[in-house]
């Protein structure tokens, strides 16, 4: 595992910071399949991320797990901008990287990602056609989440006061007054909700998984670009790569699975409902963990090869 620091190509002023994960045996004159792995909006590198990243190295893939631009210790300011579209940006911004990499085969990238970072890598893989193979758990779609609420209870015309809210907060802040923030998740026990969200807050803010790098907060801003984005955009028609999604049973969040399966154009799409589980026991329940990776680890490695093979045969 090394820690790793490049420009975005997307935007040459920001440094973004990763981990790259390698399999045993790593030889740097072999050509080994990679996976970009994304984390959930408020995340890190560090947290569930990293996990999957870590695991999956296991499983003979060379992977990355990356701060995005504005969060963690990647570069960009205003500081915890959570502005979706540079947030799909950046999964292609990682790839950029990786294909510079002697040992990456470029025929072989798949993206998985978790929470909104799942969302963020199937809004990448409809306009990035290297990205040869999907994966996602407790998949958000940012956009309807904030849209239409944690369990798809709100219409999408009630959110139109974030919308406003977003818009007074860039005159509060073009103004020179403190950046003005949001909860991505729950800040105290107290403002959850129910047992699902109280877990986002625990992850966040309590030793279960908390990182001085992932404050938990956005700035407000990004609801004028949070509101209006659909991570799923024209899935319907170009989103034809293989794609396996997890999700668990008791998750408030699974209608946004639902939603992305529905969607995607792939003819080679598979849906794994992992039992018992909610949305944040994926991030780091151990047994949920590991079935997730169970799944997806063949699903990459099957799929990755077929990718290289069809390759071979074209040429």
């Amino acid at each position: 595992m090394d820690k790793i620091s490049f420009a975005n190509s997307n935007n040459k002023t920001i440094t973004m910071s990763a981990v790259i994960n390698f399999p045993a045996g790593f030889d740097e004159k072999r050509s080994y399949p990679a996976i970009v792995v994304s984390h959930p909006g408020g995340g890190v590198k560090e947290q569930t991320a990293g996990t999957y990243a870590k695991k999956l190295a296991e499983r003979g893939f060379v992977t990355i797990a990356f701060d995005r631009s504005h969060q963690g210790e990647s570069g960009g300011e205003p500081r915890q901008l959570e502005n979706p579209y540079i947030s799909t940006e950046d999964v292609s911004a990682v790839i950029d990287h990786l294909i510079t990499l002697p040992y990456i085969d470029k025929d072989r990238i798949g993206a998985m990602g978790i929470c909104a970072g799942a969302g963020y890598t199937a809004n990448a893989a409809i306009q990035d056609r290297r990205i040869k193979a999907i994966g996602t758990v407790s998949a958000v779609n940012i956009g309807s989440m904030f849209r239409n609420g944690w369990q798809n209870t709100v219409r999408s015309i009630d959110a139109l006061p974030l919308i406003e809210a977003g818009s007074n907060a860039r005159t509060s802040d073009a103004s020179g007054a403190a950046v003005a923030t949001m909860p991505l998740a729950p800040l105290t026990e107290r403002d959850a909700p129910n047992e699902e969200l109280r877990q986002a807050w625990e992850y966040y803010h309590t030793p279960r998984a908390e990182c001085a790098t992932a404050p938990g907060f956005a700035t407000l801003r990004s609801l004028n670009q949070i509101i209006t984005y659909d991570a799923y955009h024209m899935a319907d028609v170009y989103l034809t790569q293989p794609i396996q999604i997890v999700a668990g049973s008791m998750a408030g969040s699974k209608w946004m699975s639902d939603d992305l399966f529905d969607r995607a154009a792939s003819t080679d799409k598979s849906f794994h409902v992992v039992e018992g589980a909610n949305h944040m026991e994926l991030y780091d329940g151990r047994k949920y963990v590991d079935e997730a990776v169970s799944v997806l680890a063949p699903f990459f490695q099957q799929k990755l090869n077929a990718a290289d093979a069809a390759k071979a045969a074209a040429e």
